[in-house]
């Protein structure tokens, strides 16, 4: 080879690397976006099929995170403005009676706004918990920007008169709402819409408790109600974006702060029992109340169940201004071991139906910190009693820890929900030290609720939803094509069986199949195995109709075992 050939074709390559800063300096950042732009072609090359796909829904999902970040602080700060004046309202009131003609001429001018906007959009009363979940699984629609206007007009004014209304699950809901307004522009099909709002829900409750772990798992245990491995990243990516706005962005700390409650000496393990049995006991309680309640209310006008709500308001915040709000600060009286045990038994009652009363009106507002509040209330009064009864048993230490693990007991025979459970306190408590207590209790609550036959609060309130809107027109998707994704479980019909051998609904087709990292187009000698997940498409049925059929076969129990809804309850019409 000519070496002068060669130093010449090697001077060319230097210049022609070079040429564009000789030129000129505009043309620099062109060049740099070329060689930025290189790069990505690069990552997407090495990211191929499903795996590129995955990552990119992920990275949808960090701004998704993001937004929805943004939105919740805000509602969540505006929440809290609303609770403080609530109390100082109810305050200044004891002093100047004459106040309360201002109070009453407020309810009734709240009762009109209120009771239009919930029935304006149906979807923004109550939680947001169960409108979301069935936007997931049952179709519903979900319009993000009604939605949005009434959880943070509605939402606030509930707020200003203290009704005891958790502000944690509108926030999933608005997470969900926020990835509907992006997502239906960046995803490409409702597969990975869906998946987007999955990931929302996780950072919305990740913003509002500062918990991503948790966030990412309730999203994925309660409201997705599966485990791929798509909406697992993506929903991570979006609750530790979220969980970046809130903390570094907005400097807004934990609600709840566990980290100085000391471990449960092993010696006092055996006393987990009875309090999984209390805790258990309570949170059926809270779920029983909110059930009875919402029925007692069905008697009578919107208008009226409104007005009912907020009168009860009342003597709360003039007598026992701990209950108003949600009940963080009831947590932390409960956790500090304060006031008398008569005071704590009073409060506990009153937490209970007051928020029974509130949130069964139908008003915008949640349950989820409501129910953690009791449970509070309950482990303190538990120990209280046991120090009282058997002195010497336990000490005043223990109070807080008490207080802490039948929180987590109290959610999960309510929820259901024993992995968000006890990886809330996790994170809260900033230890894994009391892993084994919160366990234990969260897993003898639970066994309590299903001895009792108590079904999920979230389901059931969907249940009831959908009965109470199925002949409207905003409660569920019209369209009759379209295609979802549903997990092969353990034990289904369709596990270990070959695709061709499965009589699928009528109108159906998969069309893909998800296993692990790979994704293939089945053939009718394919293997289903359980974790797949199958990409349905359908025409000329019902969503709802074809997602209760394959659920049927593709779940390991009936279909109301969820508490999903069944023909027989009349909220499926075949």
């Amino acid at each position: 080879m000519n070496p002068d050939k060669s130093k010449t074709a090697n001077s060319g390559d230097a210049a022609s690397a070079d040429g564009p800063e000789e030129k000129t300096e505009a043309t620099r950042p062109l060049a740099q976006s070329h060689r930025g732009l290189r790069h990505y072609s690069h990552t997407l090359q090495l990211l191929k099929g499903a795996n590129r796909r995955r990552w990119l829904t992920a990275a949808r999902g960090v701004v998704c995170g993001l937004l929805a970040g943004v939105l919740v602080v805000g509602y969540r700060l505006g929440i809290q403005y609303g609770t403080q004046f609530a109390g100082k309202a109810y305050g200044w009131s004891k002093l100047h009676p004459l106040g309360f003609l201002g109070w009453a001429a407020a309810v009734a001018l709240a009762t009109i706004i209120i009771t239009r906007l919930t029935a304006w959009e149906p979807m923004a009363s109550g939680s947001g918990i169960p409108q979301t979940e069935g936007t997931l699984l049952w179709g519903l629609k979900l319009r993000w920007w009604s939605v949005l206007i009434v959880r943070f007009v509605g939402g606030l004014l509930c707020s200003l008169f203290g009704l005891s209304l958790g502000r944690e699950g509108p926030s999933i809901q608005i997470g969900a709402a926020a990835s509907k307004a992006v997502g239906g522009k960046m995803s490409r099909n409702a597969v990975e819409e869906n998946t987007l709002i999955t990931s929302g829900a996780a950072a919305g409750l990740s913003a509002a408790f500062n918990a991503p772990l948790s966030g990412m798992m309730f999203a994925l245990e309660e409201v997705h109600k599966s485990f791929s491995p798509s909406v697992l990243i993506t929903a991570m990516t979006a609750a530790l974006s979220s969980d970046v706005v809130s903390k570094y962005c907005f400097g807004l700390k934990p609600v709840l702060d566990f980290a100085s409650v000391k471990q449960l000496p092993l010696q006092k393990y055996l006393w987990l029992l009875p309090l999984g049995l209390v805790a258990g006991l309570v949170g059926v309680i809270m779920n029983l109340c909110l059930l009875g309640f919402q029925t007692l209310y069905g008697r009578i006008p919107p208008y009226a169940r409104t007005a009912v709500a907020l009168v009860i308001a009342l003597p709360c915040g003039l007598f026992l201004p701990l209950s108003l709000g949600g009940g963080a600060n009831t947590i932390q009286f409960a956790e500090r071991a304060q006031g008398s045990l008569a005071l704590l038994c009073t409060l506990l009652v009153v937490k209970v139906l007051f928020t029974a009363t509130s949130y069964s009106s139908g008003v915008p507002g949640g349950i989820f910190m409501p129910i953690l509040a009791a449970g509070a209330l309950s482990g303190s009064i538990f120990a209280r009693i046991i120090i009282l009864v058997a002195p010497g048993q336990l000490s005043r230490d223990t109070i807080p820890v008490f207080a802490v693990l039948a929180m987590a007991g109290a959610l999960t025979a309510a929820v259901k929900a024993p992995i968000t459970s006890i990886l809330l306190v996790m994170e809260m408590s900033g230890s894994l030290v009391h892993m084994f207590p919160v366990a234990a209790v969260a897993f003898i609550s639970l066994l309590v609720s299903d001895a009792l036959h108590i079904k999920p609060i979230y389901p059931a309130l969907l249940s009831r939803y959908m009965a109470q809107h199925e002949k409207t027109d905003i409660s569920a998707i019209p369209a009759h094509s379209g295609m979802f994704e549903i997990p092969v479980q353990v034990g289904s019909v369709a596990a270990g069986k070959p695709l061709g051998s499965v009589e699928w609904p009528h109108h159906t087709d998969i069309i893909t199949i998800r296993r692990g990292n790979q994704e293939f187009v089945p053939q009718k000698d394919s293997l289903l195995k359980a974790g797949d997940a199958l990409i349905v498409l359908f025409s000329g049925i019902d969503e709802r109709h074809a997602r209760k059929l394959m659920t049927e076969l593709c779940e390991n129990s009936p279909v109301t075992d969820f508490g999903r809804p069944t023909e027989q309850a009349g909220l499926i019409q075949v």
